[in-house]
């Protein structure tokens, strides 16, 4: 099967990319930095240049292909906003892929989209959708909440370094999953039937609250947390500002998430149905304290090297100034 991957080079896509080519499948790349993506080559993949946001450059990217995972979304320090990439890029990508025949097309969408519509990108996730449903194409929706990875920048990094660990509000519990997990089910979307034309949610075993996982981290890592509140209200303060200015237009959409996460409902769904129609067994599925117990382990590992190696240059030039060599 020949699959073109879209949003390879992000957290998420890059691990999309590592399993398909490692489970033998052939791989293409739509990119619109071959610089930027040189990894991807070099795991084995092709890269093709192109541009959600202009359609006539999707065409040549699909030619030949089998399957679509699209994995695409706007960062917040992208150029692009979220109307441009998640749904106008969307749409293009869709409607190419509809011309093209392609026979599969996975998407990743967001939890609990249609509970948000005053949330530019839970709205315009919610309406790629609803596009890709009425489009014909044979599809599987995928709905994950939050990954592993974003948590080393948020809690761990910050406890480690004695920095403040930011909390919004009454955060809302939210049942992350790391992405090496999440490209599974976007794999087995292509191959089990049961998945086709229906939409799933992706999420780890159980919820975690912003508390809860910071006192995992001082647990783990031995240190106390600098925990620093921000209330909403300044949150959305600083979003009616940013919406002044286009070019910060992206960071006041992305703000604008925080709404979600600071509305205390919890960001969960039920998945025992889900594992048995994929066919993957929950045990093998990461936890969030096995995550950070191996991040932590690691980090504490190297850190006494440095020190022990730090201690032994110290005591050579200590030694070497009380023997000097004449």
């Amino acid at each position: 099967m020949n699959l073109l991957i879209v949003g390879a080079t992000g957290t998420l896509g890059r691990q999309i990319t590592r399993r398909t080519l490692d489970e033998g499948y052939k791989v293409r790349c739509l990119v619109r930095s071959v610089k930027k993506a040189g990894f991807l080559k070099e795991w084995g993949a092709e890269l093709v240049t192109g541009d959600l946001c202009v359609p006539e450059t999707l065409q040549p990217a699909l030619d030949g292909i089998d399957a679509v995972i699209d994995a695409a979304t706007t960062r917040a320090t992208d150029s692009l906003n979220v109307k441009q990439v998640d749904w106008e890029g969307n749409v293009n990508l869709i409607q190419a892929a509809k011309a093209a025949n392609v026979k599969r097309f996975v998407f990743f969408s967001i939890l609990d989209a249609e509970k948000y519509p005053e949330v530019p990108l839970m709205e315009v996730k919610r309406c790629a959708e609803l596009f890709l449903v009425e489009s014909g194409l044979n599809y599987t929706i995928l709905r994950p909440c939050g990954f592993l990875q974003g948590l080393i920048g948020q809690y761990a990094i910050p406890v480690l370094e004695g920095q403040a660990v930011w909390v919004m509000g009454d955060t809302s519990p939210t049942a992350y999953m790391d992405t090496q997990d999440v490209a599974k089910f976007a794999i087995q979307a292509l191959k089990v039937p049961e998945t086709e034309n229906k939409t799933f949610p992706v999420v780890g075993s159980r919820a975690w609250g912003a508390y809860e996982i910071i006192r995992l981290c001082e647990r783990l890592s031995g240190r106390e947390a600098k925990i620093t509140r921000m209330p909403i209200g300044l949150m959305r303060t600083v979003r009616r500002i940013t919406r002044f200015f286009q070019w910060t237009w992206n960071i006041s959409d992305r703000l604008a998430f925080a709404e979600v996460v600071s509305a205390g409902k919890p960001l969960t769904a039920p998945m025992d149905e889900v594992y048995s129609v994929f066919q993957l067994d929950a045990s093998e599925t990461t936890t969030l304290e096995a995550y950070l117990q191996d991040y932590f382990s690691r980090i504490l590992k190297k850190l006494k090297e440095l020190d022990y190696e730090k201690s032994k240059g110290k005591k050579k030039n200590d030694k070497q100034r009380t023997y000097p060599r004449f």
